[in-house]
């Protein structure tokens, strides 16, 4: 199979879809391998890498996209980009299509054969391919917020760990999955005072063993959430039903029970974020104030740290990506389920259920769609 790798191009987004090592492991394979020029610079990963390991080395995107069988990218792909995939091309990449109806009729008017990482299953319940970038986001998630929390920032002037005689700050998380856990994890180390919200009791009770007790865990209602409003200095938003739009936990009118410098880092934009007042920033940008509370809403956070983050997500793409170009993708996604899950939108149809009802599109089963490629 030929694989190809563009230089991604959404606002500072410095990862890329392959390290110089996935690339080797595809060509030891038998594949073809095809790299961007430059898709990896930014990160240390030069050309140079690429064609040791044994790829090609492509001048423009247009190659790319009008020349392989399969792209691996990073980040969704913006609409110049999705005009360019051609029918029975295969895209592996990050999609989020729930909020986002452009790229999805852009995907489906394609013909593509698209798989989204972030609804990849395992056997344990989780999303692989999706847990490494979650993870890097919730640690992220306390770095931005201390960040905002200065003064100089808008911030109320908080310190996350206080000092002796002075209380530290007050940090609410709403999720207790991956991004939660890893938030919270954060927090604790710098003596912030933690509490997580969740609607799964076995979950609370394992945080609740996992730290000893040192974080606080809460039922999640619409009254907990008020009442923590209340309370906390930061909030993470970090709820996610995969495949779905992240419900709206926090109303406009809740900002109001904040208070004012707060800030709130809404992990959940890739899916709409947990907030109403929530709207999708860049690291350009991160920023803005709504009702005196700060809102931190960067749609890609981990591409902040984009060496760590590229490294991180080849580790757990790779193998499903040799599947595909080892296989084939429609046997590859017959023989495993829970690579079928990731798959979002084949050759014109809506494969993943959540994603169909999400956007108001019919539904078709993947084994359905795969039978007619």
């Amino acid at each position: 199979m030929h694989i190809g790798v563009p230089k991604e191009i959404k606002n500072n987004e410095f990862r890329v879809g392959l390290t110089p090592a996935g690339a080797r492991e595809l060509c030891r394979h038998g594949h073809q391998v095809t790299i961007e020029t430059m898709a990896g610079a930014a990160i240390g990963f030069t050309d140079q890498h690429y064609t040791a390991a044994g790829a090609r080395i492509a001048a423009t995107a247009k190659e790319i996209y009008t020349g392989v069988d399969m792209i691996i990218k990073v980040k969704e792909p913006q609409p110049v980009e999705y005009r360019q995939l051609q029918t029975g091309q295969i895209l592996f990449a990050y999609l989020h299509l729930a909020p986002d109806p452009g790229q999805a009729k852009g995907l489906i008017d394609s013909g593509a054969v698209c798989i989204g990482y972030e609804t990849v299953t395992d056997a344990h319940g989780g999303l692989p391919l999706l847990a490494p970038m979650s993870e890097v986001a919730g640690r992220m998630s306390i770095q931005a917020a201390a960040h905002a929390l200065e003064k100089a920032q808008g911030g109320s002037g908080v310190l996350l760990g206080g000092v002796p005689g002075v209380p530290p700050a007050h940090v609410t998380v709403i999720g207790g999955g991956v991004v939660g856990i890893n938030a919270a994890r954060m927090a604790l180390g710098l003596g912030a005072a933690v509490a997580i919200l969740d609607r799964s009791l076995p979950r609370l009770r394992q945080i609740d063993n996992d730290f000893d007790g040192r974080i606080g865990t809460l039922f999640s209602t619409h009254d907990a959430i008020e009442k923590e409003l209340e309370l906390a200095d930061v909030v993470i938003g970090a709820v996610l039903i995969p495949g779905a739009a992240a419900p709206k936990l926090i109303t406009r009118d809740m900002l109001a029970r904040m208070k004012p410098g707060s800030v709130l880092v809404d992990v959940a934009i890739d899916q709409g974020g947990v907030a109403e007042t929530s709207h999708a920033t860049t690291h350009q940008d991160p920023t803005y104030v709504v009702d005196g509370i700060i809102h931190y809403c960067v749609a890609n956070m981990p591409g902040a740290v984009a060496r760590t983050s590229t490294l991180a997500l080849t580790h757990a793409t790779l193998t499903d990506a040799l599947a595909i170009a080892d296989k084939g993708v429609r046997r590859a996604l017959q023989e495993d389920a829970h690579l079928r899950q990731g798959l979002n939108v084949c050759r014109g149809q809506i494969t993943h259920e959540a994603v169909a009802n999400a956007l108001g599109h019919p539904y078709v089963p993947a084994e359905k769609a795969l039978a007619g490629i």
